[in-house]
């Protein structure tokens, strides 16, 4: 069943997002919470495999401040600068509020829930590590997030299951923060985290340069059976 695009209503304003639905109609939420390239191609594909799966998978467009309707790719120099802009531009702490909107958005979509869970990919890998944080998710997944070593501080708040896949050879998260991360989440109840010691950033982008497809089905088999365990 192909998916939609849809309206949030959230405390700052409406923003677009692209819902997919199963085929039953019926079954637990995920947010898929963006790269740095919009809701492109590659977000709108996972949410299709994750309805595929079972869930109502909700990407919401966290760019919405910037520049509504953000869909570029990896494909080109001007593309990587105009998502590195956006990167730039992006306040981190209205798009965990537009997390958390989508995420209630969710829960009153007919069918769907009552646990919705999140994940999350480069930027959005960091946004599902907030979400453990800061919104009532069920259940969160980041792959290969970004700077979440400077966010360690708000890991007291996680209460809820959270999975951090980490590639070893990130070259937008240095050996140092990795160690942070492992070190400074380790203790922390709820928290699985597992790395790719031979991986670049993106490793789970489908097309992208370092897509490594061993790695990610790897990954994503780990993903669906912790959202599959914390969110049925």
């Amino acid at each position: 069943m192909a998916g939609t695009d849809i309206t949030i209503t959230g405390p700052d304003g409406t923003f677009g997002a692209y819902l997919a639905v199963p085929d039953t109609r019926k079954g637990p939420g995920i947010v898929v919470i963006q790269e740095i390239f919009g809701v492109n191609k590659v977000i709108r594909d996972i949410a299709d495999g994750l309805a595929a799966q079972g869930y109502f998978a909700l990407a919401p467009d966290l760019f919405w401040r910037i520049e509504p309707n953000v869909q570029i790719t990896d494909k080109s120099e001007e593309e990587w600068k105009k998502a590195f802009d956006f990167f730039q531009k992006f306040n981190v702490d209205t798009g965990v509020k537009d997390v958390q909107a989508a995420i209630t958005h969710l829960r009153g979509v007919p069918g769907a829930g009552p646990k919705v869970g999140t994940i999350g990919y480069c930027l959005g890998g960091l946004l599902a590590y907030l979400s453990a944080t800061r919104t009532n998710t069920d259940a969160a997944v980041g792959y290969y997030g970004v700077s979440i070593d400077r966010h360690l501080a708000e890991k007291e708040k996680i209460k809820k299951p959270l999975m951090l896949h980490i590639a070893g050879k990130d070259q937008f998260v240095p050996p140092v923060a990795q160690s942070q991360v492992i070190d400074g989440l380790k203790d922390v109840p709820g928290v699985t985290i597992h790395t790719y010691p031979e991986c670049d950033h993106a490793f789970a982008r489908v097309g992208g340069q370092h897509y490594d497809k061993k790695a990610a089905d790897t990954a994503n088999k780990r993903s669906a059976e912790f959202l599959r365990n914390n969110l049925s």
